[in-house]
Order: structure tokens, then sequence, then C-alpha cells
């Protein structure tokens, strides 16, 4: 204890300098809390949306035959899944019985027919878009609570409606399940995105600790020597040492604590891209609370007796400022080990030889990137050693000479720095592997996205507003003939394709033999495409409405023929084409879906869903091969991925700031040392410049090449079809790029505009 308080007297009794390095400590520790709550929170967030979500669950019991009449004593529901653009819209009719159970969360009691209960996203849809209230009857009764929904974005609805309305639903008993129907992200990914946050936050985070723990470490180093040259024990000076960095780490801790409460406040009121959720889903539990208050005085505590270990063993050395010991390379066989699996699954990617064992390959590849992550950050002092020993005995030069001889002594000095941002950039890079992936799952990769949106109650003003929705390539009305279903044998009959020659080149790969103005058959050069062929001579007849009447138009498959090529899957059959002028102007065809067609990619398609929707908000939409639910999860693993990247950015820029600020009072004396020997000051900003710049780029070069390598194994394992993702190279490099622009920047203020010997004398 005395020792402790000893180390708390000579932080507030040894000048101003010390104290505001002091708070500078704290602010820092206060931001990497802050990001740490955040992280911690993500979980608890998910769970309490899937569980409002499962508390509205009936505990139900299908009748035993579905086609009996109601039972008029039970209460039933019917469920109905739709989709508002990309946003899924959840109906629930209930058919009250002489039964009724307590209603579930979020509404007072269940509706009675003729009345509904919206959620708040759906009231303000209903009162933008009137036309949407044909999907829900009734009279709204009241809004659903918070309680009732998973978060205040959703489109949620309960419906009454009458017994004989709902013979097919089933009996609810109660409400109140143990788990969601769809929760907010499938536990398989929610595996992954905590893996890739650790890697985002959780490893940056821990350099930014540790480098607010080490803050001006020269002079804390000599003063604790001076304490030990003064009689102190080894342990007492480590503990001197340590009192400083935990007292910083627990005034932090607070600080950090109070910063995301009111962080949450805010983000839960505006929401994130894709993700939004009420405030107390994000409140600080106990778990989370006592975890920061742990982890970060305890990794304070160990750093703190790290730093004060060279003082306590040889104070005489520290005093003579004697050369440090060089860097040991041990991170260079976690970079190794790494390094070895990675490429292991890189190789086997590159041959075809795809890994069977999913088990294994979900131990190996994490493990993987965390070894090499961590054994980046160990390595680099060593790298930096040998790379400014190399360049120093190379150079002619006197800046880079004075730079490379600096970090030859101190190789950690200019590391400590940038080392997370280069942390950074080596997590930025599995993020996008991750995204790829989840990509991939979500919907197979394809060329494009097609989409079927079906005609029908569908105004002529909102038939112009599909054509042109933001996002879409190329459009077409796609038509089925009429039959007589009243007849025994109703008679053939086809779909076909209303369109011009280079409105069907929109919709395919490759066209030929296209003529405009007169019908075609239409076949398709891949087998797979190619659907019954019709035959010359045939006559299927259309019908139309126009002016409130309904008319047909007879069309005679003709001998004339067009080839195609088509993507696959396509959003309908092509075989035969009919030209617009078929029709009269002004007419609607009947049983008419437009086809559209747009990029594949997750966001493009999201905002195409949405066009639609604003266009036609009671049309059926069908878009070829994707789930709209899943859309959402990609959604919400996007929005949490970029809460992870602004984070770890964060975390990153804060620990350079906080670095590069203790570095500019740690090089004063050697600064103006070395000015009084006669050195310009453009001179001396050359030197630091380089002391900088030089190993930064090592670093980055090699979080470039090992980031991109650790993505590929990621996809490798997926088992997708996507191996190796160039598109996000350029932003990487982009990124790279401004790290050193930034560094550069930040090495100027070292060097003051005008000398001060009393540093010298001082030191």
């Amino acid at each position: 204890m005395k020792e402790l308080a000893l180390g708390l007297r000579l932080l507030f009794g040894s000048g101003r300098g010390n104290r505001v390095r002091f708070w500078l400590m704290v602010v820092g520790g206060a931001i990497g809390v802050c990001c740490l709550a955040a992280v911690l929170t993500i979980p608890a967030i998910l769970d309490a949306r899937d569980g409002r979500a499962a508390a509205r669950q009936p505990a139900s019991s299908p009748d035993p035959d579905p086609d009996a009449p109601a039972n008029p004593h039970g209460t039933r529901q019917l469920l109905l899944d739709d989709a508002y653009g990309s946003r899924p819209l959840s109906r629930v009719f209930i058919a009250r019985g002489d039964e009724v159970p307590a209603p579930p969360p979020g509404i007072p009691e269940l509706p009675r027919p003729g009345e509904v209960y919206l959620s708040p996203a759906v009231h303000e849809l209903v009162r933008d878009h009137p036309a949407l209230a044909e999907l829900l009857p009734g009279r709204e009764r009241g809004r659903i609570t918070a309680a009732g929904l998973g978060h205040p974005d959703e489109l949620y609805a309960y419906i009454g409606v009458t017994p004989d309305r709902l013979a097919k639903g089933t009996v609810v008993t109660a409400f109140g399940g143990r788990y969601a129907d769809a929760p907010a992200v499938d536990p398989s990914t929610l595996d992954i995105l905590r893996f890739t946050l650790a890697t985002l936050v959780l490893l940056p985070l821990a350099v930014f600790l540790t480098v607010c723990a080490r803050l001006s470490a020269a002079s804390r180093t000599r003063r604790l020597a001076a304490l030990r040259l003064l009689g102190l024990s080894a342990k007492g000076t480590q503990r001197v040492n340590a009192a400083e960095t935990v007292a910083a780490a627990l005034l932090g801790t607070v600080a950090g604590l109070g910063l995301y409460t009111l962080v949450n406040q805010v983000v839960a009121r505006t929401g994130l891209p894709g993700l939004r959720w009420y405030a107390p889903d994000g409140a600080l539990s106990a778990s989370t609370v006592a975890i920061c208050l742990a982890v970060c005085p305890v990794l304070a505590w160990f750093a703190g007796r790290a730093g004060g270990r060279r003082a306590a063993r040889d104070p005489l050395a520290v005093r003579r400022t004697a050369p440090p010991a060089r860097p040991r390379h041990g991170g260079v066989y976690l970079l190794i080990a790494g390094l070895g699996v990675v490429t292991a699954y890189c190789v086997l990617g590159a041959t075809g030889r795809k890994p069977t064992d999913e088990g294994l390959s979900e131990l190996l590849v994490p493990a993987a990137a965390l070894l090499v992550g961590s054994g980046l950050i160990l390595t680099l002092p060593f790298l930096s050693h040998w790379l400014s020993r190399l360049v120093a005995r190379s150079t002619e030069s006197l800046p880079l000479g004075l730079a490379m001889r600096r970090n030859e002594v101190e190789p950690g000095s200019a590391l400590r720095v940038a080392s997370g941002l280069v942390l950074v950039v080596f997590a930025a890079s599995l993020a996008q592997g991750v995204l790829v992936e989840l990509s991939q799952v979500s919907r197979p990769n394809s060329f494009r996205q097609d989409y079927s949106v079906s005609l029908d109650g569908v105004d002529a003003p909102g038939r112009a507003a599909l054509t042109e929705v933001p996002g879409a390539r190329g459009h077409a009305v796609a038509v089925h003939s009429w039959t007589d279903m009243n007849r025994e044998d109703p008679g053939p009959a086809t779909d076909a394709v209303v369109a011009t020659c280079a409105q069907l080149a929109e919709l395919v790969i490759d066209l030929r033999g296209c003529v405009d103005g007169q019908p075609m058959r239409l076949t398709a050069r891949n087998a797979s495409a190619d659907g019954d062929l019709e035959h010359p001579g045939t006559a299927y007849p259309f019908t139309y409405r126009k002016d409130g009447l309904t008319r047909m138009v007879d069309v005679t498959v003709p001998g004339a023929e067009a080839h195609y090529t088509a993507y696959e899957p396509m959003a309908a059959d092509l075989p035969l084409l009919v030209p617009p002028s078929t029709f009269p102007k002004g007419a609607v065809p009947d049983r008419a879906s437009l086809l559209l067609t747009s990029a594949p990619d997750a966001a493009t398609v999201r905002k195409v869903l949405d066009g639609i929707g604003a266009a036609a908000p009671i049309a059926y939409v069908t878009a070829i091969g994707v789930d709209v639910g899943a859309l959402q999860q990609i959604a919400v693993i996007e929005a949490l991925l970029g809460a992870g990247m602004v984070l770890g950015l964060v975390v990153g820029v804060a620990a350079y700031v906080v670095a590069a600020t203790d570095r500019a009072v740690e090089r004063r004396s050697q600064v103006t040392s070395l000015a009084l020997l006669g050195a310009r000051p453009r001179t001396l900003r050359a030197v630091q410049c380089a002391q900088v710049v030089l190993p930064l780029t090592l670093g980055l070069s090699l979080a470039l090449v090992t980031g991109k390598l650790t993505e590929s194994s990621y996809l490798v394992a997926g088992g997708g079809d996507i191996l190796w993702d160039t598109d996000g190279l350029p932003l990487l490099a982009l990124c790279a790029a401004g790290v050193i622009a930034l560094a550069t920047a930040g090495s100027f203020p070292v060097v003051g505009r005008r000398i001060d010997p009393e540093l010298i004398r001082r030191d």
C-alpha cells in the first residue's frame, strides 16, 4: 500500500506535464471502455429483440382436419409474412372465439372483427400511402407498443376478422414462446459476427488500452529508476508505476461507461442503417459493467508492471540512457503459425480442393485469424528494428540515417503510434470477406436479379412509376393467354412477353434474329431455359381492359423465330414475343406482370424493392431467388459490421492521436538537442516523418497481404463460389494511403518553432 500511495503522490506532485498525460490516459481509457461496452452490448440488443418476438408467438394446436369448420369455442390466428419493398410486413389475422386468451404483449386486447392494431411504422406508411390500407381491412383501434415489437421500425399488424373467414387458422390457447420464429441474426451467423467484431474492435482495443497505459514511458521509466536507486525494492518500483496506470484506468472506465450511456440514448433514437433498437435494450447490464471494471484496470496493472520492469532490474542503464535490448522475435512464431493455416486454405482453394470438414474449418480459420492479427502487432517491432538497421547502414541521407538510427534504438516507439491503424486495415479486409460470404449464403451468385410485379389493381400512374424504379435496368410485360375455365377442356394456353426487341435484349444475355413490329417465336440456346416450343399457326387469345370494358385480341404464333441466351433463374418463361402495338394505346392486359431486372448486390436489390413498394404499395412482388427475411438479416449484419468498423476506426485513430501527442512531448528534448547541434527545422521534420512513415509502410503492407490471405482462407472455408475478393483491394489500399498521410501530418508537430534549452537541462 505504501508503494501505491507513493505512486499517487508522484502523480499529483510531479508537475503539470505529468498531470496532463494522466488526464490524456483517462480520456483514452474512456474512449476504449465506451467501445468495449458497445461490443459487449450488441448480443444483449439482439437477444432483447428476439425475446419480444418470442413473447408474441402463439402457443397453438392445429386442428386434426385443416378443412374442418372453425372451432366456435377457440380463438384462431393466421400469420401472413409479406413484404413492403425490402422490409418484411407481418399481418396477424385473429378470429376471436368463445375462449379468448390473454393478448400478446403490446396490445390491450385481441382485436374484434373490423379492428386493427398497427405498429407505429405501419401507421406512418398507411398515412403516406393510403392504398396500403387495402391490405389492412378494418378500423385502427390503437397502436402496438414497444413491448410487442422487435424494433421501432418493424412492420407488424393485428387484424380482427370473423371466424368464418379464418377456417384454416390455428387454435390459439396462449401467447408466449421460447424462441422467435425469425431471429434477428441466425445463431450460426451470430458466432461469425462475434468473431469478426472481436477482430475488428477488441484486438485494436487491447492495443489502444496498452498504448494509454504506456504513455510517457521514457520519462516515467527514468523517474522509476531514480526511485530504485534511492532504495525502493524491485517489486515496489513496479507497483509505483502500476498505481498511476490503474488510477487512470479506473477513472477512464467510469467515464467510458457514462459516455456509452449517453451514446446509447442518442444512437437508439437515430438508429443505424438497417438496424434500430430501443434505448433500454442497449442499457448497461451488470455483467458488462463488471467486465469493464475488471478488464481495463487489470490490463493497466499488468501493463504498468511490465513498463517498470526495466527500471527495476537495471536502473543505472536507464539513468545513463543505455540502448535497450533488441526486440524479441516471439511474435514471428505466432505470425508464421497463423499464416501457415491461412496459406494452406488458399492453396486448397486455388487447386479446387475445397475443405469438406466444416467443423475443423470453423475452429482453424478463426484461430488462424487471431494468430495472424496478434502476431502482426508483436512482429512489427522486430521487423522495424531489422529494416531500420538495414537502411541506416546503406543510406547516405542524413535525415533518413538519423531516423533509422532512432528506430533501431527504440523500434517500438514509432510503431506504438500507428499499431492500432495497422490492425484496422487488417480487420477491415476480414470484414469484407464476411460480407461477401453472407451475400453468397443469402443469394446464389449470378449476374443479375429479376423481379416479377403483378399489375392487378395497379393504376396507370403506378404502372408508369414502376418502369422508372431507381436501380432497375430494363422492363417488359409478361402476359398469360385467356382460357375458358367453365369448359371441361379449357384448351391450350401460353405465356408471352410484350416488349420491343430493345426491351427484351435488356432481359437476356444475347438476342439474335429479333424484328420489331411483329410477333415472334422465342427459343433459348441454353436448353435448361428452353420451355415447350410453340407451333406456328396456333392462335392464343389475350384479354385486356380499356374504357372499363374487357376485350380480346388473338395472337397467332408466327414462323419467324428469334434466338436468345437466358439468364438463370429467370422471372418468367419467354416462348412468344408480342409487340406492344398488338394492344391498343392505353389498354391494360389482364393477368399481366411487369418484369424488371437489376444488379444482384444486396444494396441494389433493396433499393429496387423499396422503389417498387413506393410506386405500387399493394402490388405482389416476386424477387427471383431472394428471401426478404434474408435481406433483412444481411442489413442487420451490415449495420453491425459497419458499427464495428467505425468503432475499430475510432479506436485506431484515438490510439494514434494519444500516442502521437505523447511522442511529441517525449521527443522534445531530443529534437532540441539536434537543433542546438545545428540541424535545420526542415531536416528535423524529415527525420520525424521518415521515423514514422517507413516502419508504418512496412506494417501496412504486411497488413494488406496478411489481411487478404486471411479473407481468402475464410471464403475458401465457407464453400462459396467467390474465393478471391479483389473488388475490396482498391478501397483497402486507399485506406492504407490515408493512414500514411495521417501519420505524416502527425509527425510534423514534434518539431517546435523555437528552441527551449530548459528541456535539456531538465533531462
